[in-house]
């Protein structure tokens, strides 16, 4: 029993020394089952509720600025060129996967509306990309430094299964580069401008062709 005792007394310091790093991480996992389980109305509003809005509410009651943890525009000096770059690389590469046909039968809306879909995906991205290079990847910079770039990308990969496997595939790179891009422009919104773009091309040259 004693030694018992001590475990957990050494489970509950663990605990502490790690506080935040444990509400941060803990928080997301169940905001991300959360989301698949119980969705709130529809795809993007669902986004936006459980991973950009609950989040910031946590870091209220953690009594720590959401503006810390991407929310401000950090430095656009030095994620600008990033976006602007990124961008053009991409144009080739989604020209060329639009004619792969996993992507094409994936990608293809019925009904397809493009000023509809700017809008929604703009909001469904705010969350998505909030709770990987927002609320985790700043919420473990502290303790992780660059580390947390890997970190953020893990769960990233994993909600793209489902989708086409190379483009499964091509988000251990792109939710390293985005991450990166991030946490060196101090914000997630370069990471959300570059995602955005990717998709509202790609739907684009792909429904309306």
């Amino acid at each position: 029993m004693t030694h018992l005792a001590k475990e957990f007394r050494n489970i509950l310091a663990f605990l502490a020394v790690n506080r935040n790093e444990t509400i941060i991480l803990s928080s997301a996992v169940l905001l991300l089952t959360f989301a698949s389980y119980h969705p709130v109305w529809n795809y993007w509003f669902s986004s936006f509720f459980y991973y950009a809005i609950i989040p910031v509410v946590v870091l209220l009651l953690l009594k720590k600025n959401p503006l810390d943890f991407g929310l401000g525009l950090g430095k656009i000096r030095i994620w600008g060129p990033y976006v602007i770059v990124i961008c053009l690389l991409c144009v080739p590469i989604l020209i060329a996967a639009s004619y792969l046909g996993d992507f094409r039968s994936y990608y293809t809306k019925e009904n397809y509306n493009f000023l509809g879909y700017c809008l929604e995906i703009a909001v469904y991205l705010i969350g998505w990309e909030y709770i990987f290079r927002g609320f985790l990847l700043f919420g473990l910079k502290e303790k992780l430094k660059e580390a947390s770039i890997l970190v953020q990308m893990i769960p990233f990969v994993l909600l793209h299964f489902g989708k086409p496997e190379l483009e499964t595939i091509s988000t251990i790179l792109t939710g390293i580069l985005f991450g990166y891009v991030a946490y060196r422009g101090g914000s997630f919104w370069p990471a959300f401008l570059i995602h955005l773009f990717i998709n509202v091309f790609f739907l684009a040259i792909v429904n309306l062709n």
